[in-house]
């Protein structure tokens, strides 16, 4: 096989990957983890339940690389969101834009995960938890940053409580506008995580006092 097409071969296999596993989480979000079959991923896409088991080698695999693929990249667009901003406002700011953006581009993702992680095995499962409060500590940071007095558990759950926030686009976005849901998330959760740990947003702050929220003298 020569290397074009073999690159060809692996960029189709991989592309079939990618579809099983959005055929899946379409299928585990509708019906949820029990009531979905291998067979039934296959049938998504006009193909048999063996075609599947070439990709993975169970409905649990799947499950797995699925809930996997979603931990790993919230860790890896957050670690973005922080090491490209100005401050701590910036990075507060684009971790919520971040969560959103995602939470709106991928509900089905965010349905699984909430119902059907306990179906990933323990070793697998720990990791996940592992990877996602090292992303909720991105944000701890960012507010501690904002408002190092305010005790760290207090920061950590008002985290926890913005990202379950944004977490309910899977329930009020469907008849939405997109531009107008990813607004009022943002607005609502930035404004919120500010009250937590009463610091009044950035913008309030200056039309408060005329001055910037890092401004000094």
């Amino acid at each position: 096989m020569s290397a074009e097409l073999a690159t060809a071969t692996g960029a189709r296999r991989g592309s079939r990957h990618a579809d099983y596993l959005r055929a899946a989480a379409q299928l585990f979000a509708e019906r949820g983890y029990g009531g979905t079959s291998v067979e039934d991923v296959g049938s998504r896409l006009g193909v048999s339940g063996p075609a599947v088991y070439w990709h993975f080698a169970s409905k649990e695999a799947l499950l797995t690389e699925m809930l996997s693929d979603i931990s790993d990249s919230l860790l890896e667009g957050g670690q973005r969101c922080v090491s490209q901003a100005g401050d701590d406002e910036d990075a507060l700011t684009s971790l919520v834009r971040w969560q959103v953006q995602f939470a709106l581009d991928h509900p089905e993702l965010i349905t699984v995960h909430a119902r059907d992680l306990a179906h990933v095995p323990q070793p697998a499962r720990q990791r996940i938890r592992r990877t996602q409060r090292l992303y909720a500590e991105l944000w701890v940071g960012a507010l501690g940053g904002i408002a190092p007095d305010v005790p760290e558990p207090l920061r950590r759950a008002a985290t926890h409580a913005a990202i379950g926030l944004i977490n309910s686009t899977p329930y009020i976005a469907a008849n939405l506008n997109r531009t107008s849901v990813a607004a009022l998330l943002e607005q609502m959760a930035v404004a919120a995580l500010h009250r937590a740990v009463g610091v009044p947003p950035a913008d309030e702050h200056r039309a408060q006092t005329g001055r910037g929220p890092f401004a000094r003298g």
